[in-house]
């Protein structure tokens, strides 16, 4: 094994340790695992560096020597000493460590020298001796499993094949365990949660969503799935690390996986500082929003009066209020969120503002609208009122629409903004004052004395239903057209939302009333020709009453004439008087 190149390399690497070890006595430097001050430390960039090159790649740099040996000199030894202790290397057997001398360290192969590191060597690097011996032989190892991980016999790659198939059985017999040991769980469960949600006693069941089977199965198989990724996280690097091409897939894989977790991780403690103060901001601004909101409440309820300020006020102040205090809180937060500085957060901001800013335009003057209604107060919740052709009482206002629900018990939604654009009628704004007045118009001709009409209309109107006496009802003449005059009926009432039935009431009456007075009320498509025809009041109409077109129709036919047939010994003898009935309506029988 040792040939006399190597013994002749051997002596050359003795008589260099010497002469480090003389060089390093000279230095009054302590050989403890001691971090070097600033004023011992020496830059490397004021001393020359040689690399040691082992199988044609660099594992470190020398940056000092003996003063009689330059640096490239110390570099090439060691070179040459590493790729002959190489030839014959033995995964497995060979072995590699550091050996402690006074003033240096050795890093062994075997029992012999492979290179030293010198207090010299960890001051030119501005660190302890030991870590630097510590780093140069893990590069040496690691190139030495690099250059012969494949270099295995055939028993060696059975064996590790072999290995490989008995771990790939034990996986399999876990995996299945696992399973069968979660098959049972979730039996159980399943018993386990029928008696619990029966259970009246039990208060936790209201805590399980609503309308869901087997709660307790489903969490029992997510942490199933989590236990078998847990099991093949830890145990496949084993069972990959018997074949030498795949240590680095593994290792490759599980740097994707921590690479992520690591960022997440390491940025999740960076961002604490400025959590506990966006944590801070909302605690204040949710705070300050619920004393607000009791605020409002004692105003509706009218336990808290502020003079100038109606209670329907409260709601739309405290949303505006609300929405400037969370604006402010976001402006403070923003510059605290992760990634808030970076391009990417930045454009995604403003694509979004462009979206809210030109999707919710319609929106936006909705809400301004809204905010107009509420401080102008046409209306209350339960007002009667009449939006555009709308006639409703009023059930919910929100910043963006008004709710109506209509007499024939229809919900009208009604965007605010078409409220502010359009007239609106208020039945109720006056109703307790004295009363809504409502009206209807008749007409009626010339012929009938005008004080005789008004007296019939009040009539009319005091005998209908909720008519208030005070003030009386009144009537005005609207209009003196060609054939008839437009009388309009004026009444009172503070009921505004039963407008439909108290002037359903309102017409039934004008018609009895001007019935039992025999008057007629004409409609401006009506004509009244007096040349026979009959009237229009029905109170003057009799069972007899019938229009001269009629009963010339009736003698024409002979429906107003007797009919006699007479009866014999034959048929032409029978005699029988039918009166209202033609001849030709009766049989030879």
């Amino acid at each position: 094994m040792h040939s006399p190149q190597l013994l002749l390399a051997f002596i050359i690497s003795l008589f260099s340790s010497m002469a480090f070890a003389q060089s390093t006595a000279q230095d009054s430097l302590t050989s403890n695992d001691q971090e070097w001050t600033t004023q011992e430390i020496i830059h490397p960039d004021q001393v020359a560096r040689a690399p040691v090159i082992f199988k044609e790649d660099t594992l470190f740099m020398i940056s000092h020597s003996p003063r009689e040996y330059p640096v490239t000199y110390r570099a090439n030894q060691i070179s040459h000493r590493l790729e002959t202790l190489a030839e014959d290397y033995k995964q497995g057997i060979d072995t590699v460590y550091l050996k402690t001398e006074n003033n240096f360290i050795s890093v062994m192969y075997n029992d012999q020298v492979a290179f030293i590191v010198t207090e010299n060597d960890a001051k030119t690097n501005n660190t302890a001796i030991s870590r630097l011996a510590e780093m140069q032989m893990q590069k040496f190892k690691e190139a030495l499993q690099q250059d012969h991980k494949y270099d295995l016999s055939t028993q060696e790659w059975l064996i590790r094949v072999g290995y490989f198939l008995l771990s790939l059985l034990i996986l399999i017999v876990v995996i299945k365990l696992i399973n069968w040991l979660y098959k049972k769980l979730n039996a159980y469960l399943s018993k386990f949660e029928k008696k619990f949600l029966k259970s009246k006693k039990n208060i936790f069941k209201y805590f399980i969503p609503r309308n869901t089977t087997n709660i307790f199965v489903f969490i029992s198989n997510v942490m199933r799935f989590i236990t078998i990724l847990f099991v093949l996280f830890t145990y496949l690097p084993f069972m990959f690390s018997f074949f030498p091409w795949t240590e680095d897939l593994v290792s490759t894989f599980y740097s994707y996986l921590s690479r992520p977790v690591k960022f997440v991780f390491f940025g999740f403690i960076d961002f604490l500082p400025n959590l506990i103060f966006i944590t801070v901001i909302i605690f204040i601004t949710r705070y300050v929003i619920r004393v607000q909101k009791d605020i409002v409440e004692d105003i509706e309820a009218e336990k808290f009066i502020i003079k100038g300020f109606p209670k329907d006020w409260a709601n739309t102040t405290q949303k505006i209020i609300s929405l400037l205090i969370w604006a402010f809180a976001l402006v403070l937060i923003y510059p605290h969120l992760p990634g808030s500085t970076s391009p990417a957060f930045r454009g995604v901001s403003i694509f979004i503002g462009a979206l809210i800013s030109f999707g919710s335009t319609s929106a936006i003057a909705n809400i301004i609208a809204g905010i107009v209604i509420t401080y102008m107060r046409p209306y209350q919740i339960g007002d009667r009122v009449k939006i555009q052709n709308t006639t409703g009482d009023v059930i919910e206002k929100t910043l963006l629409v008004t709710r109506i629900r209509t007499i024939k018990n229809e919900d009208v939604t009604i965007p605010n903004a078409n409220i502010i654009n359009n007239h609106l009628i208020n039945y109720s704004a006056n109703v307790d004052k004295n009363g809504l007045l409502l009206h209807t118009s008749v007409t009626i001709g010339y012929d009938v004395p005008w004080n005789q009409v008004e007296q019939l209309l009040i009539e009319a109107a005091s005998k209908s239903m909720h008519i208030e006496p005070e003030p009386a009802p009144f009537v005005l003449q609207t209009s003196l057209d060609d054939n008839y005059v437009s009388y309009e009926i004026n009444a009172y009432s503070k009921e505004a939302k039963k407008m439909a039935l108290i002037y359903s009431d309102i017409h039934k009456n004008i018609l009895d009333v001007f019935n039992t007075a025999g008057v007629e009320i004409l409609s401006p498509q009506y004509i009244a020709a007096r040349d026979g025809n009959l009237t229009t009041v029905p109170s003057q109409l009799t069972d007899d009453s019938r229009s001269p077109l009629d009963k010339i129709v009736d003698h024409l036919t002979g429906q107003n004439q007797p009919v006699k047939v007479r009866k014999g010994s034959s048929k032409n003898d029978k005699t029988i008087e039918n009166k209202g009935k033609s001849p030709d309506l009766f049989s030879d029988d």
